[in-house]
């Protein structure tokens, strides 16, 4: 249930703050004072699309919080959970702030919410009725919406739905192979011989870095060898060598030692040297017996090396990405699928419909069941609307296939007189009658509301007198169950109300605002007495008022 509403500097409004009550409240005022300015503020806050005009002029900034009472509404509180949104226990907060520039923000429970998420949530708390709601009732897919809301059957369209995409998927699937079944083939034959090509020549990166290596030694074999040749004589084998004169100068200095031992650093380090040379011979020895200079073994990897660079220059890449290349291929293959493939499409496709059909018919039959209610509750609203012998029916009209929505196209039919033949409602011609039955289907639609809050916006336009009483009266018995709220201009629906809500304008300094108060008793009787009198107010009309009060207390 809404509990409070606090709107800044929003259309022609600069402050207002709002609490709610239960039962039917009834918003009136006079014609241009702003009385739909608290539902769009509303819708506002519940994720509607805003603009910069909706800015107050002069201000940067419009700002709208509307509080809910959610201690009974599991599907919220569970709701709010899942994304992340929980606040205090029992409450549902919603701000949505527009700045000047048309840039607008939303949160929920103090988190920034989405546009989305504020419909969403929107959907469990408050329902909004407006004064042209019959400009959309004339759509078949809003026919729809309505019976299966009515029948708690959304969540079964919705599933359905589901079951048709994926049904579409397969199908339109098996039917391109098919279709394409000769460039497929070719495809498919292309991809497996690449793809034994690649497979058979068994590359691999790891492989390939350490053939570039070896490579790179083998062909230089007999120059590596020549260099640990010469370092071999230069170290130790020639006349001079570097071993054999390190030697000689060794010994001297180890002799020199017995007469100097300052010597005996020097010798150290001749020393060291000593055995750091000899152990470069002993390296040098050992690399030439392990270089292996083998020239058959060269052409091996040469010829290696060169199936993998053929490879490479054959599908355009470098040699380290052929297994990327590899798994494309088999990817893609697995996509065309096989004949076997073909088969087991087909057979998913089968099942897939089945599955489809099986869902359809039994949304069909629970949508048949619920068409007749629904279509005597509103035949029913009807006879009190000033229609006496009227019929109203929901068709379910069949559909040659199938499609996401069912097996058939839902139509409202009415015949608005005893006599006349049923007609789809969009052919009703007068607009005074289709506004009341309009008014008839909101008001049979609204009994299966699952929202607490349910907003009328001068749905009953066009209509007066007695019906306009009859009217009163039924938003009345929602309120017994729902809290309602109704923008009105008749004072008859006015005067039924449980509390009333005056929307006055006034300009102060040459700025217009708007303003809204709650009526005492004595103030509902000066307000239905203007609405049934107009410009000149009479004791009889006073009294009038104050008797339309006293039949509705």
């Amino acid at each position: 249930m809404l509990k409070y509403l606090s709107i800044r500097d929003f259309v022609i409004v600069e402050s207002l703050e709002l609490d709610f009550a239960a039962g039917f409240t009834a918003l009136t005022g006079e014609t241009g004072a702003g009385k739909s300015i608290l539902i769009d503020a509303l819708s506002l806050a519940l994720g509607e699309r805003g603009d910069a005009a909706m800015v107050r002029n002069g201000c940067e900034r419009a700002e709208i919080s509307a509080e809910f009472e959610i201690s009974k509404l599991s599907q919220v509180q569970a709701w709010l959970l899942e994304q992340g949104f929980e606040g205090d226990d029992g409450v549902c907060l919603l701000r949505r702030v527009l700045d000047a520039s048309g840039r607008s923000r939303g949160f929920i429970n103090g988190s920034t919410a989405t546009q989305q998420q504020l419909r969403a949530v929107g959907e469990y708390l408050l329902d909004i009725h407006g004064q042209h709601a019959h400009q959309s009732l004339l759509r078949s897919e809003s026919q729809r919406g309505i019976l299966d809301s009515h029948a708690n059957l959304a969540a079964d369209a919705n599933a359905l739905t589901s079951l048709f995409r994926d049904w579409q998927k397969l199908h339109n699937r098996r039917l391109q192979l098919e279709q394409n079944a000769a460039s497929v083939m070719a495809e498919r034959d292309l991809l497996q011989f690449q793809r034994r090509e690649l497979e058979g020549l068994k590359f691999t990166v790891a492989e390939w870095t350490e053939l570039q290596g070896e490579h790179t030694r083998l062909s230089h074999a007999a120059g590596l060898l020549e260099t640990a040749q010469f370092g071999v004589e230069v170290l130790s084998e020639a006349d001079t060598s570097c071993l054999a004169q390190l030697n000689a100068l060794t010994a001297r200095v180890r002799a020199g030692v017995e007469f100097d031992a300052k010597l005996q650093q020097t010798l150290a380090m001749l020393e060291s040297a000593q055995n750091d040379l000899q152990e470069s011979v002993y390296a040098l020895r050992h690399y030439q017996q392990d270089l292996d200079a083998d020239p058959q073994q060269l052409r091996e990897q040469e010829q290696r090396m060169s199936s993998i660079v053929e490879a490479s220059r054959k599908y355009r890449v470098s040699a380290e990405q052929l297994p990327e290349v590899l798994k494309g291929i088999v990817t893609r293959l697995q996509e065309l699928g096989g004949d076997a493939d073909m088969e087991e499409l087909a057979r998913q496709d089968k099942a897939s419909q089945e599955k489809y059909l099986q869902a359809a018919k039994k949304l069909s039959a629970a949508r048949k069941q619920a068409a007749e209610k629904l279509s005597q509750e509103i035949t029913l609203a009807m006879q009190t609307l000033a229609m006496q012998g009227g019929r109203f029916s929901v068709e379910l009209l069949p559909l040659a296939e199938g499609n996401a929505h069912g097996l058939e196209t839902i139509e409202f039919q009415v015949a608005a007189n005893p006599g006349v033949p049923m007609r789809g409602l969009a052919k009703v011609a007068s607009g005074g009658k289709l506004s009341r039955i309009s008014l008839a289907i909101q008001v049979a639609a609204s009994k299966a509301a699952t929202v607490p809050t349910l907003i009328f916006d001068e749905v009953d336009s066009g209509i007066g007198g007695r019906v306009a009483e009859i009217v009163g009266g039924l938003l009345k018995q929602l309120g017994q169950r729902y809290q309602v709220m109704c923008v009105t201009h008749l004072p008859q629906v006015a005067a039924m109300a449980d509390s009333q809500w005056q929307v006055s304008k006034a300009a102060t300094d040459g700025v217009t605002l708007s303003h809204i108060r709650i009526l005492k008793p004595a103030e509902r009787v000066e307000e239905i007495a203007r609405m049934l009198g107009g410009v000149k107010i009479t004791d009889t009309t006073l009294k009038h008022a104050a008797e339309m009060l006293g039949i509705s207390a």
